[in-house]
């Protein structure tokens, strides 16, 4: 697999999608720099994470 990209940042939100799902985000005012990477992604319900926990997210291509 081929690593993509690998972003650590603190979550922003998160937000209800529905009774399955939610939506980590980050998305702070880094978002103009050029270098700055931010997400938005869909997770199942259950996964603990809360506004201000900091994660890393990391894209492979398979």
């Amino acid at each position: 697999m081929k690593k993509v990209a690998e972003i650590e940042s603190v979550i922003e939100f998160v937000a209800t999608i529905n009774e399955e799902k939610d939506c980590l985000m980050s998305q702070d005012s880094t978002q103009d720099q050029p270098g700055s990477l931010w997400f938005n992604i869909d997770v199942p319900k259950g996964h603990g994470v809360r506004a201000g926990d900091r994660v890393r997210i990391t894209v492979e291509k398979i």
